[in-house]
């Protein structure tokens, strides 16, 4: 021990960690069945790849800043192809005549 009643092998805390007393050390504030359960799910959960294909997650081969740009073109793009298809969807007689829609479920004229 030193002069000052400490011993010479003390440690001292780094800047900004706080020394606790053993009594208040942190605990996992999970059982022993929740964490072998977190990690079965953790081990059994999917590919990034996987999740990419399933639009669960976004392709990030993008760069971040393009992101935007490109979600906007594909909107837009579907915008289009979706305004030629109603542009060229057949009429309702025509279905009607094709035995696709019966004469009573042909919509009202405006």
């Amino acid at each position: 021990m030193s002069e000052n009643n400490t011993p010479a092998t003390s440690t001292i805390p780094l800047v900004g960690e706080v020394e606790r007393p053993r009594s208040h050390r942190r605990h996992s504030s999970f059982d022993e069945n929740t964490r072998r359960s977190l990690e079965k799910q953790l081990a059994n959960r999917p590919e990034k790849s996987e999740l990419v294909e399933r639009n669960i997650l976004k392709d990030d081969r993008v760069a971040p800043s393009l992101q935007a740009a490109r979600e906007q073109l594909e909107k837009h793009q579907l915008q289009d192809k979706m305004g030629q298809a109603l542009l060229h969807r057949p009429k309702p007689e025509d279905l009607v005549k094709e035995g696709i829609l019966l004469p009573e479920e042909v919509p009202a004229q405006i």
